[in-house]
């Protein structure tokens, strides 16, 4: 198929180029709404569209890119990988992926590793390490503990998982054997203790993400880690979107100072190359064996040199403790000058994952922030979902705060 170059150039008069990627994107299946923007390329903490419009990036493509754009330690890791091996199947061992797991295992202090391409096939995977764990001790059917608000992925088990409607709706039946209770009410979990003997496991977020960052008490974890130990219960938790420095530590629950049974994790695994793990320790290691679970494209060697290039940064740039230092520019900015203002019912973050609660839905702060050329996320309708680049600057910070402030204070007047 092809256009005339006479229709072409009549069509181009009366288009953007941005308008013009969007319109021929019509075969991309629409699961994200309307596509604002056509993105041309990244660097650092910014991105550029078509037009050559410089965007600062808060969202990290949905926590994702923690390094930045095009950082050229993944860049070169990818690149010289390429040349030797992209993908040989898990039927054979590589030197990527064995030292992947070892690094992984070692920083999360786990014992093995299943590798995989995503959050979702993360999440996944831990549920079944879960059932059948459950089944092994007799369990029928072996329930999960989940909680409100959650969030775990598109997938089937995942969507059973995870608590909202929206991402539900139309795919009914679900999975069964997921129960649910409400996010930091440990009172709720025991109650479920003594009513239901079937219980193999409890999934929950470290921080709730996609939920509207919300944050447990300081001993949320650790009293989580004491009721599974006690009723023989799996903590699994899900790091997606919280692990890899994101909120100042590798992992999340290294602020609690436990260990779980299963740890999932993705997003900025790789810095934005797919990959997604999940990782086994005490009960939970050794329950899937050869059949019964997989992958094809699982740990090949492309992804595991982009995620080892992206551990190695962080931790030898120091990287989680920048993500510690620029969470707390930004809230500190956005506390000293949004404290008064009516619309905002609440700020709260840990590391690079912020949230700004507004007292009514707020969707389209996204539009109006990037036409204030910076990219942030609505998330739960009224609360604005900040997930910067961990390596962002003191300056960026406060570029940010200064444009978020302004936006927010518009939006505070058209009550």
């Amino acid at each position: 198929m092809y256009l005339k170059s006479g229709f072409v150039s009549s069509f181009l008069l009366h288009i953007t180029q941005s308008e013009l990627a969007i319109k021929l994107m019509n075969n991309v299946m629409n699961t994200y709404g309307t596509r604002e923007l056509s993105i041309s390329h990244g660097s650092g903490s910014w991105l550029w569209d078509t037009e050559d419009n410089k965007y600062l990036d808060a969202l990290s493509g949905i926590a994702v890119c923690g390094l930045g754009h095009a950082h050229p330690n993944i860049t070169k890791a990818i690149l010289e990988q390429s040349k030797k091996l992209v993908h040989c199947s898990n039927f054979f061992s590589t030197s990527k992926q064995d030292e992947l797991a070892r690094k992984l295992c070692e920083i999360a202090k786990m014992s093995e590793v299943f590798f995989c391409n995503s959050g979702a096939e993360a999440n996944e995977t831990a549920v079944k390490i879960a059932r059948m764990y459950g089944k092994k001790r007799g369990l029928v059917p072996p329930n999960i503990l989940v909680t409100n608000d959650a969030f775990h992925g598109r997938t089937y088990a995942a969507i059973s998982a995870s608590s909202a409607t929206k991402v539900k709706a139309g795919f009914e039946p679900l999975l069964d054997g997921f129960l649910r209770v409400p996010f930091n009410d440990l009172d709720a979990i025991k109650m479920m203790a003594k009513n239901d003997k079937n219980i193999c496991a409890v999934f929950v977020e470290p921080i709730q993400g996609e939920g509207g960052i919300h944050i447990p008490n300081n001993d949320y974890l650790k009293d989580l880690r004491s009721i599974c130990s006690e009723e023989g219960w799996l903590l699994m938790l899900d790091e997606v979107q919280t692990g890899n420095g994101r909120t100042g530590n590798y992992f999340c629950y290294q602020e609690s100072d436990v260990v779980p049974d299963v740890v999932t994790t993705s997003k900025g695994l790789g810095n934005g190359f797919p990959i997604g793990a999940c990782l086994t320790a005490g009960f939970a290691k050794q329950i899937l064996k050869p059949g019964s679970h997989g992958s094809t494209f699982g740990g090949n060697p492309l992804a595991c040199a982009a995620a080892l290039a992206t551990i190695n940064t962080i931790i030898n740039e120091n990287i989680c403790e920048n993500a510690r230092k620029v969470g707390e520019r930004i809230l500190m900015n956005l506390r000293g000058s949004l404290g008064n203002i009516s619309c905002v019912k609440s700020i709260r973050g840990r590391g690079c994952m912020i949230g700004i609660e507004m007292n009514r839905p707020c969707k389209e702060l996204f539009s109006v922030g990037l036409r204030n050329n910076i990219i942030i996320n609505v998330t739960s309708e009224t609360v604005i979902r900040l997930l910067p680049p961990l390596t962002y600057t003191m300056q960026e910070s406060d570029h940010l705060s200064e444009v978020l402030v302004k936006i927010i204070k518009e939006f505070d007047l058209e009550k």
